[in-house]
């Protein structure tokens, strides 16, 4: 068991990584947090990969539990060993339910141990290497030539090195993508020129520096690359940009106007040390919102902790606190998600409250925190808020939008209850036209048959029923004119001529097929069972479509 953790330190380096250090490195979540006893600020020393095999661990690792099912009994044995042998956190990968095992979630709570979760797009190999670069870029010694840059001002840092070098400067991904540029003044090549202008370097210059074999050289050299000038093309130094063995980038030097200065290689091998800072600082930026939802989704999911989404989202753990779901007009698509949560989330700021705004399928889910301390007072502004957002929402995106407010709770790990309930208003209301926003209790009849409906799902076309044997003939002979004459009899209470005005033919005509429908199908309209029945499975066809 061989751990990897960054180089000794002497009194003057920065304080030692910590658990939030390390997430914050993850870039596009690649950990989900669930259980953090002792907080984030607890110091990491390694990452171990755990095998039950070998002796213990030293103190202050992160153990990978490769292979280990979380929902088995060895996890909780895992977590417990794992306090044991002093160690910060474990992390699993996902079994077979999204739900965390509530044996596991207290075994970790009682041990002091943090409890994580691998995402299920991050692969073990790269999450090693993202965790080998946290430990070792936190460790990272600034750089006096370049320390006046702030973290994540990749501009700023592209022009510091410039003045460095006596040359134009980009930054760039491994995938050649230009996440910045110095101003330098001077003549521009052709290449920087294009480069600059689409954001990316030329995939005809990409593929000839792969077919070259140039890029595997650059990633695999621990040195500055020096290209020579070449037609058009000026001379270049390049050196690659990594930390704990995983590469970030690379920076790229052109000469502008004039050589480049005698100490550039040198200058530049010291701008790639600090640069791996900045290009982490500049992924983690944009990766805290995405941090901030998966804590939030991990919660209302009954997976998560309350205590790392209040130290995520800076939500109080305790005070009332609620969830809308949302759901937008016919003119919304997939491709508007961003438009709309920036739409709910501008609207949720003039209100002064603290929200997330999550993306579902078909809508969203706004987690609303630090209501009112009154009671009463927080879901008079959950209902004021939500007939605000239900305007807005349909101006911009159809009249049809709707929004389920869930009930105000009291804790932050009660949300899955007030997700739930504003789930339940929210499917009442698409069943109705003139209501479009409300909470559960106010639609608590429709509630109700949504949830009997549900419950009687495999009831709508059960065999040997009158209905089926209408739906059956109206598939053969009448194109549907059977079932919609029984629904609108059933829905008008037996009246012939309501029924009739409703269809749109004379009561004569409805009186015949009401008897040719007792006919082909039996049912005796008489019998209060039966009309129940049927009135039941014709709802759960409307629910279910035409093959339901």
């Amino acid at each position: 068991m061989a751990p990897s953790g960054p180089p000794g330190r002497g009194h003057a380096d920065p304080p030692e990584p910590t658990l939030e250090g390390l997430l914050s490195v993850m870039g596009a979540g690649a950990l989900e947090l669930c259980v953090a006893p002792r907080g984030l600020g607890t110091v990491v020393e390694g990452v171990t990969v755990l095998d039950p095999l070998e002796p213990g661990p030293p103190p202050g690792q992160v153990l990978l539990a490769v292979g280990v099912d979380p929902e088995s009994a060895a996890a909780v044995d895992a977590v417990r060993g794992a306090a044991e042998a002093g160690a910060v956190a474990v992390v699993f990968g996902r079994g077979g339910s999204d739900r965390l095992p509530d044996a596991l979630r207290a075994a970790a709570e009682s041990a002091g141990t943090a409890l994580l979760l691998r995402t299920a797009w991050f692969g073990w190999t790269e999450l090693v290497g993202a965790l080998r670069a946290g430990l070792v870029l936190s460790g990272a010694p600034a750089d006096p030539a370049v320390a006046a840059v702030a973290p994540g001002d990749l501009n700023g840092l592209a022009d510091a090195v410039a003045a460095l070098v006596g040359g134009a400067v980009t930054i760039e991904d491994v995938e050649s993508r230009v996440l910045a540029y110095s101003s330098t003044e001077g003549d521009v090549d052709e290449v920087r020129r294009l480069t600059i202008l689409g954001r990316k370097v030329p995939e005809w210059r990409v593929s000839a520096m792969r077919e070259a074999g140039f890029f595997r050289a650059l990633w695999g050299a621990g040195d500055v690359v020096h290209r020579p000038a070449h037609g058009e093309n000026p001379e270049r130094l390049v050196v690659a940009v990594r930390a704990g063995g995983e590469v970030l980038g690379s920076i790229w030097v052109a000469a502008a106007g004039g050589p480049l200065a005698p100490h550039a290689s040198d200058a530049l091998r010291s701008a790639a040390r600090v640069a791996a800072v900045h290009l982490v600082h500049h992924r983690s930026h944009r990766t805290h919102a995405r941090l901030v939802e998966d804590a939030a989704r991990a919660l209302l999911d009954g997976r998560g902790s309350a205590d790392v989404l209040a130290e995520r989202a800076g939500i109080p753990a305790h005070g009332h606190c609620a969830v809308l779901a949302v759901r937008p007009g016919a003119s919304w698509s997939g491709d508007e998600t961003g438009k709309l949560r920036g739409l709910l989330a501008v609207r949720c700021g003039t209100y002064g409250l603290t929200s997330v705004v999550l993306p579902v399928d078909r809508g969203a889910l706004v987690l609303l925190g630090a209501l009112h301390r009154d009671g009463r007072r927080a879901v008079e502004q959950v209902a004021e808020l939500g007939r605000a957002l239900v305007r807005q929402v349909a101006d911009a995106f159809g009249p049809e939008a709707r929004i389920g407010l869930g009930t105000v709770v009291g804790d932050l790990a009660d949300l899955p209850g007030s997700r739930e309930s504003a789930d339940l208003a929210l499917r009442a209301l698409l069943a109705q036209e003139d209501r479009a926003v409300a909470f559960a209790s106010e639609v608590a009849e429709a509630v109700a048959l949504d949830r009997v409906m549900e419950a009687l799902a495999g009831l709508a076309l059960a065999p040997d029923t009158p209905v089926a044997r209408l739906v059956a003939f109206d598939a053969g002979h009448s194109g549907g004119v059977m079932v919609k004459t029984l629904r609108a009899y059933l829905d008008h209470f037996g009246d012939v001529p309501a029924a009739a005005r409703a269809l749109g033919v004379h009561a004569n005509s409805l009186r015949y097929r009401i008897n040719r429908l007792g006919e082909v199908s039996g049912i005796d309209l008489r019998s209060p069972d039966a009309r129940l029945l049927a009135h039941l499975q014709l709802r759960l066809l409307d629910r279910g479509g035409p093959d339901a």
